[in-house]
């Protein structure tokens, strides 16, 4: 059976006392929930592009110079830039084993533990994102298709996706020790 963690509470992260902490919580849930309607139009966008696809060589034998490339861009930009907004909402997998034989304030800490360990993961994803960004652009690699885009984009969607996920667990990391309430 599944349901509601019990380490999770029905509100999102608030830090009430902490003025720029709140302001930060603000600004990046206004950020994440903008880029959750992008992210929701570009997989049906990929739906529609992959479905034209489909048809145009089922029905008509033509060939797809462009559409597989597109869906995947879509679906890389959608997939990174949205991790934020799932952090937010606690939504990425975990293992809650431990949540009912622990108490709430060892499962703060586990939380908060996870949460450090993820940043120092994401933060070291995130550079090498950029790095592979910027290499990508100055060197103007594009994908081995004819069609050949930048792969600056996909690249710099993955960076852009993986700085907002570190800035949510920051913002996460940070509540606990200003005295809000976290998820």
């Amino acid at each position: 059976m599944h349901g509601p963690a019990a380490d999770q509470a029905e509100t999102p992260s608030i830090a009430t006392g902490h003025a720029p902490v709140a302001m930060l919580g603000r600004a990046l849930s206004v950020c994440n929930n903008i880029i959750v309607v992008f992210a929701a139009l570009a997989l049906i966008a990929a739906c529609v592009i992959l479905s034209y696809s489909v048809l145009g060589r089922a029905l008509f034998h033509s060939p797809n110079y462009w559409q597989d490339e597109a869906a995947v861009f879509l679906l890389v930009g959608a997939t990174f830039m949205s991790a934020a907004y799932v952090q937010s909402q606690r939504g990425h997998v975990s293992i809650e084993a431990f949540v009912g034989l622990l108490s709430a304030r060892a499962n703060s800490i586990r939380l908060w533990l996870v949460d450090v360990a993820s940043f120092a993961f994401c933060t070291f994803f995130a550079w090498k994102s950029w790095t592979l960004a910027h290499e990508a652009y100055v060197d103007g690699q594009v994908s081995n298709s004819m069609w050949s885009p930048p792969l600056a984009i996909p690249y710099g969607l993955m960076a852009l996706g993986m700085t907002l996920l570190c800035v949510q667990l920051v913002l996460q990391i940070l509540i606990p020790l200003t005295g809000g309430a976290r998820r």
